[in-house]
């Protein structure tokens, strides 16, 4: 008899001993076992922890495409989820598994829920996440944009641009921070002006480590380089904290040919017309014979 099959006998029999379990995988691989059960349980070689005190509401699930979603909610502590890693958003998009257990038996379970934490929302010392289901990846754009600019991530498998080749990155530390927080660095201004902006912000070691950033701003400043985010982090750079600068690109074809020398991989439709062409008229003083316009 299968295990789900012996869970279902056993809720038949009217007195149960079932709880849930929760394992969340975080997008760094460190994950985190949670159950509403008063003891620890441990299966699939997992230890789901009871003293995080995580409860949850109900989980809606349909046969269609519309999302399964449920919530849960947890008290925040070290042992558990710490404030500092949902602020810093290490909990964003992280994965999530459910199950209904037999603590008196952990074999018997059935796994009630797959997906992904959405909003997450900290009140007092405690935190609520939302539980989204698989299906909520179908609500998202695919296929192809049509559009000037390039649709490619700039490293991807479609890019093809090596970032780890001599000129595409630089590895060096916080030399210090200015009066509006933005990062100095010491020893890279062999890199041209505006180099790295839109490029990547790798934190690896100190408080934020393992957080990355875009590139909003990136000036030479004497022997200094300045480097400022699009959004804050959500934990403290510090002096001396390393980091590595990825190059930046704007998507644009000029941009591909001329600092990427990539242009046979460019993603994009450099020669669409834009919305000036297409709100204009033919006029005397211009050649008006439907030919080409990237001639």
């Amino acid at each position: 008899m299968s295990a789900r099959q012996e869970l279902l006998d056993h809720l038949g029999q009217g007195v149960t001993t079932v709880c849930r379990a929760w394992l969340v995988t975080r997008r760094d691989g460190v994950q985190f076992g949670f159950t509403d059960h008063d003891l620890d349980l441990g299966f699939e070689g997992h230890v789901f922890k009871a003293s995080s005190g995580m409860t949850a509401r109900t989980l809606q699930q349909t046969t269609g495409l519309s999302v399964d979603n449920s919530e849960t909610v947890g008290g925040l502590s070290d042992a558990a989820v710490d404030e500092a890693d949902l602020i810093a958003g290490r909990f964003d998009g992280a994965e999530v598994r459910a199950w209904l257990v037999n603590w008196a038996d952990p074999a018997q379970r059935i796994e009630q829920f797959r997906g992904n934490l959405g909003e997450i929302s900290r009140v007092g010392g405690a935190f609520k996440a939302e539980l989204r289901g698989l299906t909520d990846r179908l609500n998202q754009p695919q296929g192809r944009i049509f559009q000037r600019s390039c649709t490619a991530v700039l490293g991807d498998a479609r890019c093809r641009v090596d970032l780890i080749a001599p000129g595409n990155f630089a590895e060096t530390s916080v030399a210090g921070l200015d009066a509006l927080n933005r990062c100095l660095f010491e020893g890279i201004s062999a890199f041209a002006d505006r180099w790295f902006e839109r490029g990547r912000f790798v934190v690896t070691s100190g408080a934020a480590a393992g957080l990355v950033g875009v590139i909003k701003f990136d000036r030479l400043s004497g022997t200094q380089r300045v480097v400022d985010l699009w959004y804050d982090l959500g934990a403290q750079i510090a002096i001396g904290d390393q980091v590595r600068l990825e190059v930046g690109c704007d998507r644009m074809s000029t941009t591909c040919r001329t600092k990427f020398d990539n242009f046979a991989n460019f993603r994009g439709f450099p020669h669409i017309p834009g919305e000036d062409w297409l709100a204009s008229y033919p006029v005397n003083s211009r050649t008006n014979d439907g030919g080409s316009l990237g001639r």
